[in-house]
């Protein structure tokens, strides 16, 4: 009997699961900027929900497209909108780590990667520092 709970034990722990953490639904938050995007693998597509530097780009489809490149659900492939460019734009996208997904988009012989930190919620707005009143 204890052989046998020993193994299940090891199975349990030797096959991995797909635990929402380790999917690309859910919201993300850009590494570099007050952007946060929510994913949604399932409609092949990601939104931006805030962006503190362009309020009004809320809602605005950044990756379209998306379709799964790996049976693991850590290779992605979609469109992404470069804003740089004003056009969608091929795109690979990764999940580094559960918590870490990165956009490659390749122009050329130039290609250029943007990180994305998972969050659980939207944090809230702060007031800029300039209309924070003087100490």
């Amino acid at each position: 009997m204890l052989t046998l709970v020993k193994g299940a034990a090891i199975a349990v722990v030797l096959i991995p699961s797909l635990s929402v953490a380790e999917t690309l639904e859910g919201l993300w938050q850009h590494e570099d900027d007050p952007v946060w995007i929510q994913m949604q693998p399932g409609k092949g597509l990601a939104t931006i929900l805030r962006n503190d530097n362009k309020p009004d780009s809320a809602g605005f489809q950044l990756v379209r497209g998306l379709q799964s490149e790996a049976s693991d659900g850590s290779q992605w492939t979609g469109e992404v909108y470069a804003a740089a460019l004003g056009k969608y734009k091929d795109a690979e996208i990764t999940l580094v780590e559960p918590d870490v997904m990165r956009f490659k988009v390749k122009v050329g012989f130039i290609s250029r990667s943007v990180t994305w930190q998972r969050i659980a919620a939207l944090p809230d707005k702060t007031l800029p520092e300039k209309a924070l009143p003087d100490k």
